[in-house]
């Protein structure tokens, strides 16, 4: 399942320096001007996961080999998406290109300035409540004026479940209610999933604030503040200061760790943030532990295991038979398939199992 996550944001909020953080690489040009970006810049970041290397030293011991097995994480396509202004619903500051570009993206990452720098050039911004309304509205008016246009090409004795859903669509968008939280059907809900609005898609708004304020004794408070400011509920937010996640880019893994220690973080911004991505979109991680290679999986919340076999080879859904799945846990505790066949902890599932995060898994496909 391939996981994208579009960093939107005013200009110079710290979406392109959260970019190059992120990618530990320079590839956006991080300037201190209006509409740095005006390409979309990709970078494919591997999610970390700690429990890949504890699986890869099991397999090597396990099957006596030289050296570690390939670590193959799972990835997340990070887009950063140039700077939003006022109007771009109306194609104000190349405002229709970059909105299309967001149409694209699994999850927003709406980047909102809470940091205080006289030196980085306030475009069109004044506040985080302000700044935060000002993209919104514009998410909001983009699908509002699609949305009319649909309206206007359903006929009457088109289907009516479409008329239905449009209908609340538009009504809800000219009071301000997102699509997201629109009251829809379930066969409403999948009509309306295939027109890409803006609005439909999960949202994270992450707070780039400033660094003095970056401790975890400061999250929660901070959290707790913008939460009511922004009236959003406080499991979207997530808050990074950018200038100290591209500090860290800079630096070798421990010194990570240790740089995290002092401010009392346990993990970094980028690990936080795929977290509440992953969280946002229901999905969970599997893993495969060979010596061929050890990897992670990304398929959502409540797939079974046909499902997920179809993630590793489209084929392996029709021709599925069975799936040895074992706990990280039990796998970890018993230092492999071997122990975790011999101690009755690997289980044979079949068509109905519904995968968990973290399962070990070896399927069983027919020819």
């Amino acid at each position: 399942m391939n996981l994208s996550v579009g960093i939107v944001g005013l200009p110079n909020v710290g979406k392109s320096t959260l970019f190059n953080a992120l990618l530990k690489k320079q590839q956006a040009l991080a300037a201190n001007y209006p509409f740095a970006t005006i390409e979309p810049n990709i970078g494919i970041v591997a999610v970390p996961d700690s429990r890949l290397q504890a699986l890869a030293e099991i397999t090597m011991s396990e099957e006596k080999m030289s050296s570690l097995p390939p670590i193959k994480p799972a990835t997340v396509e990070f887009v950063d998406i140039a700077g939003l202004v006022k109007g771009a619903a109306e194609g104000a500051g190349l405002g229709n290109k970059f909105l299309s570009h967001i149409r694209e993206v699994s999850v927003i990452c709406h980047v909102v300035r809470a940091f205080a720098d006289e030196n980085i050039i306030r475009e069109g911004s004044s506040d985080p409540e302000n700044d935060f309304a000002t993209i919104e509205i514009e998410l909001k008016l983009a699908d509002l004026q699609s949305a009319m246009n649909i309206q206007s090409r359903i006929k009457r004795n088109d289907d009516p479940v479409q008329k239905t859903a449009i209908d609340k669509v538009v009504g809800n968008l000219n009071d301000g209610i997102p699509v997201r939280d629109t009251n829809l059907t379930d066969e409403e809900k999948l009509y309306i999933k295939t027109l890409s609005f803006l609005t439909a898609k999960p949202e994270i708004v992450v707070l780039n604030v400033n660094e003095d304020e970056y401790t975890t004794a400061n999250v929660a408070a901070i959290i707790e503040r913008y939460a009511d400011m922004l009236q959003i509920s406080r499991d979207r937010l997530v808050v990074i200061c950018a200038k100290i996640e591209s500090d860290l880019a800079a630096l070798d893994e421990e010194e990570q760790k240790q740089y995290l220690a002092d401010l009392g973080f346990e993990t970094s911004g980028l690990e936080r943030l795929i977290q509440k991505a992953y969280e946002r979109l229901g999905l969970i991680s599997f893993l495969t532990s060979g010596e061929k290679e050890v990897k992670a999986w990304t398929i959502g919340k409540g797939e079974t295991a046909p499902e997920a076999a179809g993630a590793i080879h489209t084929d392996f859904t029709k021709k599925f038979i069975k799936a040895e799945v074992v706990s990280y846990e039990d796998f970890l505790a018993n230092n492999g398939w071997k122990g975790s066949r011999e101690k009755g902890k690997a289980r044979l599932e079949g068509k109905e199992y519904v995968m968990q995060d973290g399962d070990v898994v070896e399927f069983k496909i027919g020819s």
